[in-house]
C-alpha cells in the first residue's frame, strides 16, 4: 500500500489503516529495503533453544540488534557462536508484528578476522587451563610397543594413507580407524564421540591418534572446540594429537599426552622402527657374547695363576699316606699293650676274689643272726607296749567321771546340757540338771531357794555325762 500523500489542490485525506495493515506494510517495506545486508557486531546474550535455533543480540558501542540463527545455519558453519565473538553476519531484517519488534535473520556469518578467533581461542585456553585440563601431571606415557592403534580422522585423503603406510613400514600392528568429519559444524561432535567410543571398545587400543591435515584457523577450529578438548583430556588411552602442520596449534595439543608435528610424525612417535630394534638386539647380543667370552678367558687365566700357586696334589697325598701308615703302626702297638695290661689286671683281681660258696655261707650265717636278734627285739617291744597299755588303762579308770561322782560330786548343767560353774550362771525360773552317781535331778532356783522339780533316783538309771 502506498502511504505517500497525493499532492493536489484538494485537501489531503489520510487513509485509515488497521494495526495489522500497518504492521504488514512495515514488514514488507523493511524486508524489501534491508534484505541481503551485512552487519558487523559482537554477540551478546546467546541462548540456545531446544529446537536448535540460536537467539542473541548483535551490539556495538551505541546500539543493539536482536538476531536469530536457524538450526540449519549453525550446523553448516564451522564457527560456533559464543558470547563475546565479533562476527560479520549477512541476512535480512524483518519485523515481528505481534510485539512491534524487529530482528535480524542471520543466514550466514563469519568471524571478523583471525584476531577475533584468536581472542576467543585464548579465552577458552585460559578457561580450560584453569580447570586443570592441560596439567602436565595428567600426561600418560606412550607404550613403546603397541599392538593396537586407534586413529580418529577422515577416512579419505592423504592423512590416513600416510599414517597406515608409515606404521606398516616401521612396526606392523593392528590399526583401527574411526572415520569422522574433520571440518564443519558436525566435526567437533563426531571427533568427541569417536574418542569416547574408543574408551569402551574391546579390545582397547594401546594408543589413540587424532589427526588432520593442515588448513586455516577456521578449518582447524573443530579441534579447538571445548567438547573435543574435554574428550581428549578424559581419555584413559594415551593420545597423540597430530592436527595440521608443525606451525599449527590447536587446544587439543595441550590436552593430549603427546603432540606430533604432523600426522606422519604421529605414526613415527607411536611405534618404533622394527629394523632398528633388530639391529639393537643384534648389537646387544654381540656385546653380550663378547663380554661372556672375555669373562671366560679371564677366568681361565685366573685359574692358571691359582694352579701355579697350589702344591702338587700327589705330594700332599704321599705325606698323608706316610702319616696314615705311622698312625696305623702306633695303633696296633697301643692295642697290644692295652690287651696285656687288661689281662694282668684281670689276673690280679681274680686272685683277690673269694669263692661264691664261701660268700653264700657267710651270708646265711649273718641272716640267721639277724633273724634271731630281730625276733628277740620284737618280743621285748610287744611286752613293753602291753605294760604301757595296762598302766594307761589303770590311770584312765582312776580319773574317770564316775569315780568323781562316787566321791560325792555332782555335775550341774542346763536343760541344754551346758555346764554351770557359778551361782551367777543359774538361770531364773528355769530348770537345771544335777547329775549324781545314781541318777539325774531337775531343780529350779526361786528367790534364792532351790526347789526340786523332778528326779530319777533309780539305781538302775546311769548318770549321763554332758
Amino acid at each position: 500500500m502506498n502511504l505517500e500523500p497525493f499532492f493536489t489542490n484538494e485537501p489531503v485525506v489520510q487513509p485509515i489503516l488497521t494495526v495489522s495493515e500497518l504492521s504488514t506494510a512495515l514488514k514488507k517495506s523493511v524486508e524489501s529495503t534491508y534484505s541481503g545486508i551485512r552487519i558487523r557486531g559482537e554477540i551478546s546474550g546467546l541462548k540456545r533453544h531446544t529446537s536448535g535455533h540460536l537467539y542473541y543480540t548483535l551490539k556495538d558501542d551505541n546500539a543493539v540488534l536482536d538476531a536469530v540463527s536457524w538450526r540449519g545455519t549453525c550446523q553448516n558453519n564451522p564457527i560456533r557462536l559464543e558470547d563475546g565473538l565479533e562476527i560479520i553476519a549477512y541476512g535480512r531484517l524483518t519485523t515481528y508484528p505481534q510485539r512491534s519488534k524487529y530482528q535480524f535473520i542471520v543466514e550466514g556469518y563469519e568471524a571478523t578476522g583471525q584476531g577475533a578467533l584468536l581472542k576467543l581461542l585464548e579465552d577458552r585456553k585460559q578457561k580450560l587451563s584453569a580447570e586443570g585440563l592441560f596439567d602436565p601431571t595428567r600426561k600418560k606415557l606412550i607404550p613403546p610397543f603397541p599392538q593396537i592403534i586407534g586413529v580418529v580422522t577422515s577416512p579419505t585423503g592423504a592423512v590416513i594413507r600416510d599414517i597406515l603406510h608409515r606404521i606398516q613400514d616401521r612396526f606392523p600392528c593392528h590399526v583401527i580407524v574411526w572415520p569422522v568429519l574433520v571440518q564443519g559444524a558436525d566435526a567437533a561432535q563426531q571427533i568427541a564421540t569417536a574418542i569416547d567410543g574408543f574408551q569402551t571398545l574391546l579390545p582397547r587400543p594401546d594408543i589413540l591418534i587424532v589427526a588432520r591435515g593442515g588448513g586455516s584457523l577456521e578449518d582447524l577450529w573443530a579441534f579447538n572446540e571445548e567438547i573435543v578438548v574435554r574428550a581428549v583430556a578424559n581419555s584413559t588411552i594415551p593420545l597423540i594429537s597430530a592436527v595440521g602442520h608443525e606451525t599449527d596449534t590447536t587446544l587439543i595439543d595441550y590436552a593430549a599426552d603427546l603432540r606430533a608435528p604432523t600426522p606422519t610424525g604421529a605414526a613415527e612417535l607411536s611405534v618404533p622402527v622394527l629394523s632398528d630394534l633388530w639391529r639393537y638386539l643384534q648389537d646387544r647380543t654381540k656385546r653380550l657374547t663378547d663380554t661372556a667370552y672375555a669373562y671366560l678367558d679371564n677366568q681361565r687365566l685366573q685359574l692358571k695363576i691359582l694352579e701355579r700357586s697350589l702344591p702338587n696334589p700327589l705330594r700332599l697325598i704321599e705325606d698323608k699316606q706316610i702319616r696314615l701308615d705311622d698312625w696305623q703302626d702306633r695303633l696296633s702297638r697301643a692295642l697290644l699293650n692295652s690287651h696285656y695290661q687288661a689281662k694282668e689286671r684281670f689276673t690280679h683281681l681274680a686272685t683277690r676274689l673269694r669263692p661264691p660258696t664261701e660268700i653264700l655261707k657267710n651270708f646265711d650265717l649273718q641272716m640267721e643272726t639277724h633273724i634271731r636278734l630281730l625276733s628277740l627285739n620284737f618280743t621285748r617291744f610287744l611286752e613293753g607296749q602291753n605294760n604301757r597299755f595296762n598302766e594307761l588303762s589303770l590311770r584312765l579308770e582312776q580319773s574317770s567321771f564316775h569315780k568323781m561322782l562316787d566321791r560325792g560330786f555332782a555335775l550341774v548343767t542346763t536343760e541344754e546340757n551346758q555346764p554351770i560353774g557359778s551361782i551367777h550362771q543359774f538361770p531364773e525360773h528355769k530348770a537345771v540338771k544335777l547329775t549324781l552317781k545314781d541318777g539325774v535331778l531337775s531343780v529350779i532356783k526361786v528367790a534364792g531357794m532351790s526347789t526340786k522339780k523332778k528326779g530319777n533316783l533309780s539305781s538302775t538309771n546311769q548318770p549321763k555325762l554332758f
